[in-house]
């Protein structure tokens, strides 16, 4: 089944019959389109008995989805934001981040300066996938970097592209299929009372308590 495709966006047109393409003004069968309609999911429609017809209906709905406001406010975000490289974005995206106390900020910052900005900090925002992501896992564990400053770092990045996602910069979230550094912190051992007095009474000054 031969499919001829028109312009970038607008769609493609076809007939399900085993007639070659140079016999479909001549074949009996209608053609069918394939599209993405307003909402920007993929349709089909059927029932064209001329190329004509079919390439007119493509525009028509071409048209629709290009003027409705929610596809052109996610068009815009993608001129703006697509192109734009990852320190710019994180620079907004803190911005933007007014629930962040100083404790935050000094446990933030300096993932981004020694983790995250030196990875990422000219790759444009839209080129973001889960393949990227899981390349700069792969960089930390050959880095000897410790698993929980792998688990901090993965979290932070993953806040970012996230955001880009719920703006509309991707169609699917860039961190599907991603599996995060596994992190399970040992649990606290508190000295009992005899191990804190064995320590007191240490003859080492370095362990006594004052």
């Amino acid at each position: 089944m031969a499919t001829i495709n028109l312009i970038r966006g607008m769609g493609s047109f076809f007939k399900e019959c085993e007639h070659p393409e140079s016999r479909w003004p001549r074949c009996p069968h209608e053609y069918r389109i394939r599209y993405r309609n307003a909402a920007g999911r993929q349709a089909e429609g059927s029932g064209f008995s001329t190329q004509e017809k079919a390439k007119a209906r493509l525009a028509e709905m071409y048209r629709a989805r290009k003027n409705n406001p929610q596809n052109r406010h996610k068009a815009e975000r993608i001129q703006k934001y697509g192109p734009m490289q990852f320190r710019q974005y994180v620079n907004e995206w803190k911005a933007g981040r007014r629930d962040l106390g100083p404790g935050s900020l000094r446990h933030l910052d300096p993932l981004l300066v020694h983790h995250l900005c030196p990875a990422f900090q000219s790759r444009w925002m839209g080129t973001f996938d889960h393949e990227v992501v899981e390349a700069f896992i792969q960089t930390m564990e050959r880095n000897g970097v410790g698993l929980a400053t792998q688990s901090n770092a993965f979290d932070t990045l993953e806040s970012i592209p996230l955001d880009a996602h719920r703006f509309g910069l991707h169609d699917d979230n860039p961190l599907d299929g991603v599996k995060p550094p596994q992190y399970d912190p040992k649990r606290a051992v508190i000295p009992s009372p005899a191990q804190l007095h064995g320590i007191r009474t240490a003859g080492d000054d370095v362990f006594r308590l004052v």
